[in-house]
């Protein structure tokens, strides 16, 4: 057998090859999932965070206490959230037009800092995270 149809014929190092070819996308895949999870996880905190200054701000009496409570509130909560920085967030807190009864706490997050953003692979979200909670002031 001539030394060219051993070449075509060998199978060493065939499976070296086709993890030469196949990892760079599959770890592609593996980083845009865990940036993916990072962001769902800043986003679901946001809307924690909204509710709970919801909760939160209902003891306010005025549109301008409740904002204030909503306010200290986040700036005490986020200082243990690894991913969410309190100086990147807008919170705003006003009453309802339609119903005098009820109020909504709106926080407007700036995520452009999160890993997901620094990759150019596939289908990109929002850089801005709006979230809201909206009370019932007093019950039902």
């Amino acid at each position: 057998m001539s030394r060219l149809t051993r070449l075509f014929r060998g199978r060493d190092g065939a499976a070296a090859i086709e993890f030469a070819i196949i990892a760079p996308l599959f770890f592609l895949c593996v980083l845009t999932l865990i940036a993916y999870g990072i962001y769902l996880s800043a986003a679901h905190s946001i809307q924690q965070i909204a509710a709970d200054a919801a909760r939160t701000a209902i003891a306010g009496l005025s549109e301008s206490e409740r904002e204030r409570l909503a306010t200290d509130y986040i700036q005490r909560t986020t200082m243990d959230q690894s991913f969410i920085k309190s100086s990147r967030m807008t919170v705003t807190v006003k009453d309802d037009a339609g119903n005098t009864n009820q109020f909504t706490v709106r926080i407007m997050y700036d995520a452009g800092d999160l890993p997901i953003f620094n990759m150019f692979t596939f289908a990109m979200p929002s850089e801005k995270i709006e979230r809201f909670a909206t009370i019932r002031v007093g019950g039902i």
